[in-house]
């Protein structure tokens, strides 16, 4: 089990879990004193009752506690999945149209030998990146960019993978003005179109039409924790309900976990989480969200762009014909 930190951020529902490793930090910092009586074992047991509390909780959460993970503060982002698994990565910028969207980030690297385009949403890590990039929520521009990187890979026959982490696209009078709804529809197109295959990871939140114009994808992996949902459910609960303190009736009727859109066939495979969250521990989340996309990847290979397209286009039309 991981160590606590002193600055790890805890989840409302986490508060018992938060107390226990409260007092084993307070004890390791007593541990090296010289005391008659040694507090090793203490330590040791209330380590094994924080490790069962989490494992416990974590086992049984509800939606809306999934939507808090999915949404952790510390949750690793798009570009820590870049620096982990993409080798010589280089940004490509620009939509040749408007302005380069941060929001959005794009550009081409080696996954584990291979030559790929890689495209992700981006919400930062701190409030100068997150305004950087807005909060992941991206601009007409920010899609157009991913339409032109998404035919370069074509060109340069590529495997695209793309990693969702975005609350929605941006509703700003400025996007909408540059056809913020017109943008998504072409990247979504475009997404159908491309004759090399495509992978897409829901890694955090996957909100609406945002997440969907670079996520209409041959194959779709999702976190444990992640969500996928048409709307959040504050939006749903205020649509509804007129009433976005409904949130969390929302999230549980909508089906967004990774386990019901499984069940739904939306996505295809899940990618098992560290206990307590994929920000508890990096190192392993990116291992199996690697060899995840490995297997994805290699279920292609040897097939023609009629045939990436034609299974792609199935995957969408069959979505829903079974329940």
């Amino acid at each position: 089990m991981d160590r606590p930190v002193a600055i790890r951020t805890y989840l409302d529902f986490e508060k018992p879990i938060a107390e226990l490793e409260s007092k084993v930090t307070e004890l390791r910092a007593l541990e090296g004193e010289d005391r008659p009586v040694s507090i090793a074992e203490e330590i040791k047991k209330l380590e094994q009752k924080a490790r069962a509390a989490l494992v416990d909780t974590y086992s049984k959460l509800t939606p809306w506690q999934k939507t808090q993970v999915a949404r952790h503060p510390e949750r690793p982002h798009c570009l820590d999945f870049v620096k982990t698994l993409i080798e010589d990565f280089t940004p490509l910028a620009g939509d040749r149209y408007f302005a380069e969207d941060e929001a959005i980030v794009g550009g081409l690297g080696r996954f584990r030998g291979r030559s790929v385009m890689l495209i992700g949403h981006e919400k930062g890590s701190d409030t100068e990146s997150r305004i950087r990039h807005n909060f992941g929520m991206a601009m007409p521009e920010g899609y157009r960019k991913a339409v032109r990187l998404m035919e370069m890979a074509e060109r340069f026959n590529l495997p695209v993978i793309t990693l969702i982490d975005t609350a929605g696209a941006y509703p700003g009078i400025g996007a909408e003005e540059r056809g913020q709804a017109e943008a998504i529809a072409r990247s979504t197109d475009c997404c159908l179109k491309i004759g090399v295959p495509l992978i897409a990871v829901v890694i955090g939140e996957g909100g609406s039409g945002g997440a969907v114009a670079i996520a209409t994808a041959n194959r779709i992996l999702m976190l444990e924790h992640a969500i996928y949902t048409v709307a959040s459910p504050e939006a749903a609960a205020s649509i509804l309900w007129r009433d976005s303190s409904k949130a969390i009736d929302a999230a549980t009727n909508m089906k967004i976990t990774a386990q019901d859109l499984d069940q739904l066939g939306v996505i295809d495979v899940i990618i098992t989480e560290p206990v307590g969250g994929a920000h508890r521990d990096r190192e392993t989340i990116m291992r199996a969200t690697g060899d995840a996309i490995a297997r994805a990847l290699s279920e292609f290979d040897g097939k023609t762009p009629a045939e990436i397209r034609k299974q792609r286009h199935n995957r969408f039309m069959e979505i829903g014909q079974a329940l």
